[in-house]
């Protein structure tokens, strides 16, 4: 007698839910906004290619194939940059090095308006404008760069809005949001100093005029006051260690304090007309022929088109003032601090000022009132239009960019290994982006073949990582190359740029100097 066989119901996939128009339009505007970190290997940042060869170095330092373990160690107090080195490094076990960091540029690419929209619902606030910061999370602090700072910027906002909520929540369901500000703001300090700076103004103004539950008490708003005092007090500990280093005072002298640090010679200021009429050039300006400035123009039309329709077709919903007036007085924070910062602290912050733009340019374009439901529905798709206005230009320029730079990584195969590396960029523009992007080209060669250059942000207080003994001795500035022969006896390899190796060696070039290769408008000058 045949056993009975076990019946069992066919097994059907799992049915994936359906998204609504409104959701595909934020999937759709966020792959828009990450697509040109894709279009090419090298991305044209002026201080990629310094903040890769440290990401390297920290990732193989104990790699005898390299000069890393000769010559560099871990800074073993904190530091601001902790955050952008240590997660691409760790990344970078499972991907290749470039493609770590621009996973990592996509998550805070994406991150800028879905933290943005996180803050606006906590705020009781409709989501759909954060889609129109897209467009902010490139521009010049990007173009230079400083990743550090455009990075902490979706923490920033991530903060505010799990600060709200630590006071708004009814006390029993506070604890989890308490404990993710206080890992929030924290990793907003092991990033970048400045952005923590604008918490310092933002925080206390979200705690005067968050509601609790409770009512005004201040019992209600101590667990929001205690999930910031980590972060407060690794800052405390951070300004104690930096300002307490004695500073060396060299006035005229690039990266050197001209005076003590608040002094009027220390500190470098621009003027109010001037930092007016940089504010939306600074906002889109990696373009020569400004084709990325297109975005944001469009960008502050459609947030003045959202003002004009709630004002024209009513809303549906009332705001009490706090909640009208919250986002506005968080972006004239930061617009405060655009304005009134000086540009430099010489020998402590550079480029101070100038990087809030892109964090008040965020936060004004989310200011504007509710609309009813059809308009939301409709003006949501006014952020794909944004993202899709983003990335057409910064693909093509990015993708010329790769071809017009594999010349540079070409040139490390004509290297050793280990070099001893020196940059002699006389000419470090790009006929494709506007910045000086091959500033640091050495650093590139030095990264393929496990060397060092000449110029490292190893020599900065903010890094994670510091030389064993002295530094190599180099020229005051690397944009100033010329006094270069009389450091040259620490080097054996030379990018050229900008002019003919025959112009700096002389017939030096034919017995104790040759050229090794050349790809494009780039030498490499080796000692024999």
């Amino acid at each position: 007698m045949q056993p009975k066989e076990r019946w069992s119901a066919p097994l059907v996939p799992p049915r994936l839910p359906r998204l609504t128009p409104v959701q595909w339009a934020w999937i759709v505007a966020l792959l828009c906004g990450v697509a040109p970190l894709f279009a090419s290997r090298a991305l044209p940042l002026v201080d990629l290619p310094q903040h890769l060869h440290l990401i390297s170095v920290l990732h193989r330092l104990d790699d005898a194939s390299t000069l890393f373990p000769e010559v560099f160690e871990r800074r073993v107090q904190l530091t601001p940059y902790l955050g952008y080195y240590y997660l691409v490094s760790w990344l970078n076990w499972l991907l290749p090095l470039e493609l770590a960091n621009r996973l990592f540029l996509a998550a805070y690419v994406a991150g800028l308006p879905l933290s943005l929209a996180f803050l606006l619902k906590s705020l009781r606030r409709p989501t759909w404008p954060a889609l129109l910061a897209l467009p902010f999370a490139y521009g010049d602090s990007f173009a230079w760069g400083f990743l550090n700072y455009c990075t902490a910027l979706p923490l920033a906002f991530l903060t505010c809005g799990l600060f709200v909520h630590a006071i708004e929540a009814e006390p029993a369901k506070r604890r989890p949001w308490v404990i993710g500000l206080a890992i929030a703001l924290v990793a907003v300090l092991l990033f970048h100093v400045q952005v923590f700076a604008w918490l310092g103004v933002a925080l206390p103004f979200l705690l005067l005029t968050t509601p609790a539950p409770e009512g005004r008490t201040w019992k209600a708003r101590v667990p929001a006051v205690l999930g910031v005092a980590p972060g407060v007090l690794l800052f405390i500990a951070w300004v104690g260690l930096r300002v307490g280093e004695p500073a060396e005072i060299a006035p005229g002298q690039p990266w050197k304090s001209w005076g003590p640090m608040l002094s009027e010679q220390n500190l470098g200021w621009k003027s109010f007309e001037q930092n007016r009429a940089e504010f939306l050039p600074t906002l889109a300006n990696m373009l020569p022929d400004g084709a990325d400035q297109l975005a944001v123009k469009v960008t502050f039309a459609l947030a003045l088109l959202g003002v004009v329709l709630a004002l024209t077709t009513g809303r549906d919903t009332k705001e009490g003032l706090l909640a009208r007036w919250r986002i506005v007085g968080l972006a004239l924070l930061g617009v405060t601090l655009y304005f009134a910062l000086p540009f430099d602290i010489r020998g402590y912050m550079y480029y101070l000022n100038t990087r809030y733009a892109h964090l008040a340019a965020a936060l004004l374009v989310v200011c504007m009132p509710p609309l009813k439901k059809e308009w939301t529905e409709r003006m949501v798709w006014a952020g794909v239009i944004v993202g899709a206005l983003t990335a057409w230009p910064l693909w093509r320029a990015f993708k010329d960019f790769d071809a017009e730079s594999a010349a540079l990584t070409d040139l490390a195969r004509d290297a050793g290994d280990k070099p001893r590396t020196m940059g002699l960029v006389f000419g470090p523009g790009s006929r494709v982006v506007t910045h000086p992007v091959y500033l640091h080209a050495s650093t590139v060669i030095a990264r393929e073949r496990g060397g060092l250059t000449n110029f490292s942000f190893a020599l900065t207080p903010h890094s994670p990582l510091k030389y064993r003994g002295e530094p190599p001795p180099t020229f005051p500035s690397e944009w100033d190359p010329r006094p270069w022969a009389q450091y040259a006896s620490s080097y054996d390899h030379f990018v050229v740029r900008g002019v003919h190796p025959s112009q700096l060696f002389g017939g030096r070039l034919d017995g104790e100097f040759f050229i090794a290769g050349q790809r494009g408008d780039f030498f490499l000058v080796r000692r024999r």
